[in-house]
């Protein structure tokens, strides 16, 4: 009797060990995924490293309709914030005569309702949202992309 408890204690334990050594080499190792960003919090500026942004740079074409147009100039230290939006200062309508910017769409001045606003709608004020500043940024991966025809 003393011996079956025994050998019963040894099969279970061969049987959890087993268990344990499977669970473990169930398969290849999880991998670690890293956003774009390298776990800098949107709340802060992150700039491209690997390239430099473009310092009033002419506008490059676009590639495909309704793209919206990059900003050909640097953004480095612009504050969009719920209370302040830098770009307002050149683009806004009532400013763009003097500074000489492209005023904003009246696009950005609807709801989703389409209805006309006074102001920017805000699901459009903060233009780095859909807006990105150019850069001499290399591809990260081949690809055959080519622009729209209508735009060749």
């Amino acid at each position: 009797m003393r011996v079956q408890t025994i050998l019963k204690l040894a099969l279970a334990a061969g049987v959890l060990a087993l268990g344990a050594h499977v669970a473990q080499s169930a398969g290849p190792e999880p991998i670690k995924l890293q956003g774009l960003r390298g776990g800098v919090p949107v709340t802060q500026d992150l700039p491209p490293t690997a390239s430099h942004q473009e310092r009033d740079h002419a506008p490059v074409p676009r590639d495909f309709v309704q793209q919206p147009p990059l900003i050909p100039h640097t953004t480095s230290g612009y504050q969009v914030t719920k209370n302040f939006n830098k770009c307002m200062d050149c683009h806004g309508w009532s400013k763009s005569a003097g500074s000489g910017a492209i005023k904003v769409s009246l696009t950005h001045f609807r709801t989703r309702d389409n209805t006309e606003l006074d102001n920017i709608s805000p699901r459009r004020y903060f233009c780095t949202q859909c807006h990105v500043p150019q850069t001499d940024a290399k591809p990260l991966v081949e690809n055959t992309f080519q622009r729209a025809r209508g735009l060749q």
